[in-house]
């Protein structure tokens, strides 16, 4: 066993009144299966400290069992915190859930706050459903940087071939990060106009850029095969 704690010592350490041993208790479940994660990991879901609370819904998207879905649902649909319902739109994307996609979409067009819409985005991209062409086109046409480039990147995932043109205008932007992101996700959807783009892009000024246009060269090349 080495240094790790027995179940045990984690309930134990979660109970703690010192919000660094909680945190620390619930970085040791990772080697727990989720069986016996998750009842722990509820004991600290509705902590005081807003950090615990976090790493706790993070970790119900990566230890999956029954409870898991309908917890994280609850939170993206009525937790007042804007962080905990984000954190639970990237849970469930992790999770994998197709059932999260009607939810995630109502989430994206209903909440007000962009890091739920940008956490919804990226999740309905993680679900790799192609009905999720609507929102993500509205999040593309959205004036914030981040929600575009969390689309862009969503777009490429559930490989929506319908989306080239629409992304391609984002080639010549002055963000890096977004060139970066196209770059990346042009890499999943081939095309005549996705080749040009990418030889385009690999001769960015930013090393990065170049370096993942490269790649998705190399990809498309090898899918072609």
């Amino acid at each position: 066993m080495g240094n790790r704690l027995s179940l045990e010592e984690i309930a134990v350490q979660l109970d703690s009144p010192n919000s660094r041993d909680r945190l620390l208790a619930l970085a040791s479940l990772r080697e727990v299966p989720p069986v016996d994660a998750v009842p722990l990991i509820k004991k600290v879901l509705d902590d005081q400290h807003l950090p615990v609370r976090s790493m706790a819904v993070f970790a119900l998207g990566v230890k999956p069992t029954e409870e898991c879905f309908p917890i994280l649902i609850k939170l993206l649909e009525t937790d007042p915190d804007y962080g905990i319902r984000a954190d639970a739109a990237g849970a469930l994307g992790y999770l994998g859930d197709i059932r999260a996609f009607e939810p995630l979409v109502r989430s994206f067009y209903e909440d007000t706050v962009w890091l739920v819409q940008f956490s919804a985005a990226v999740a309905l991209g993680n679900l790799k459903d192609i009905r999720a062409h609507d929102v993500l086109m509205k999040a593309l046409d959205s004036q914030d940087v981040l929600l575009q480039q969390g689309a862009i990147a969503a777009l490429g995932e559930i490989r929506d071939l319908e989306a080239i043109e629409s992304v391609l205008r984002f080639a010549q932007s002055s963000d890096w990060l977004i060139r970066q992101r196209l770059a990346e996700a042009l890499g999943y959807l081939p095309s005549a106009k996705t080749v040009a783009a990418l030889n385009y892009l690999s001769k960015d000024s930013h090393p990065q850029v170049a370096a993942a246009a490269q790649i998705s060269l190399e990809r498309l090349e090898r899918n072609e095969r």
